[in-house]
């Protein structure tokens, strides 16, 4: 473990906690800061595992209200059905990661042209659903009903693609069936629990063999530094929503897709790179 690894996975880990829970694509971010670092990963596992630092982040900014509804569900029929309504948006993404996941590794993880390209696409997306004259149903994520949950996890499979961003595509998802932006990014938290726990485990399980204490200790940096900056934006993300927006988000998409598709070309004389 060299001094430019441990800079990189500190650099790769604050990227990681910054853009996690917004909607701009923390792998993406990774997967491309890390290609022009040459970071290199074996199984491609560091930006998947440095994730559990970002759901620890959120455990920590909502866990009164987490311990609050699990000591409701045995006389509380809203506590009961908001636990049914993750479990059911997360239900989709266990079945196809799980089945997906040699592909999406292997093949959707090692080309960079494709990222930016999605980060490009999903930016106007995310734009053109910002302006929308939607009228929400739905302003509290206790109140979502389980079949729009379920509907919810089927637009968060969109994000196996590198570059989509799994947050903006069930904020996406949740915008255009009716619910406002400050609960839609909320739910995309509470949703993010389940599903990066499972993809932490899964890739844990996958490349256990691969992972020596040099990999572990890289690891590690990333956790902590993914830690902290997630804690940061989740304690200020839903108050800047409600006042601004997805347009900034929507922007950087954008830009940084844009700069990293000119970096690409520049670099690789026109052919497309593995990460």
């Amino acid at each position: 473990m060299d001094d430019q690894s441990i800079v990189s996975a500190l650099v790769l880990g604050i990227i990681e906690g910054l853009t996690e829970f917004i909607p701009v694509s923390s792998t993406a971010h990774v997967l491309l800061a890390g290609h022009f670092l040459g970071f290199k990963s074996p199984g491609n596992t560091f930006a998947v595992l440095i994730q559990l630092g970002a759901i620890l982040a959120i455990l920590l900014v909502y866990f009164q209200k987490l311990l609050s509804i699990a000591l409701a569900l045995p006389s509380d029929a809203r506590a009961r059905r908001f636990v049914l309504s993750v479990l059911l948006a997360f239900l989709p993404a266990a079945v196809i990661g799980a089945l997906a996941h040699d592909f999406i590794k292997s093949v959707l993880f090692e080309t960079p042209m494709l990222i930016c390209v999605v980060l490009i696409l999903g930016g106007f997306v995310l734009l053109a659903v910002d302006r929308m004259p939607l009228k929400p149903r739905y302003r509290d994520v206790m109140d979502y009903p389980p079949s729009l949950a379920l509907k919810i996890g089927f637009f968060q499979c969109l994000a196996m693609v590198p570059g989509t961003s799994r947050s903006g595509a069930t904020i996406v998802g949740a915008l255009l069936m009716g619910t406002d932006k400050r609960s839609a990014a909320e739910f995309s938290f509470f949703l993010a629990m389940p599903t990066m726990l499972g993809a932490f485990t899964l890739d844990l399980y996958k490349n256990r063999n691969a992972l020596d204490f040099s990999s572990a200790s890289i690891v590690a940096i990333g956790f902590v530094a993914a830690f902290v900056s997630a804690l940061i934006v989740v304690r200020k993300l839903l108050d800047f929503v409600s006042s601004r927006g997805f347009t900034p988000f929507a922007i950087w998409r954008i830009v940084v897709g844009t700069i990293g598709l000119i970096a690409l070309l520049l670099t690789s004389g026109g052919s497309v790179p593995a990460a």
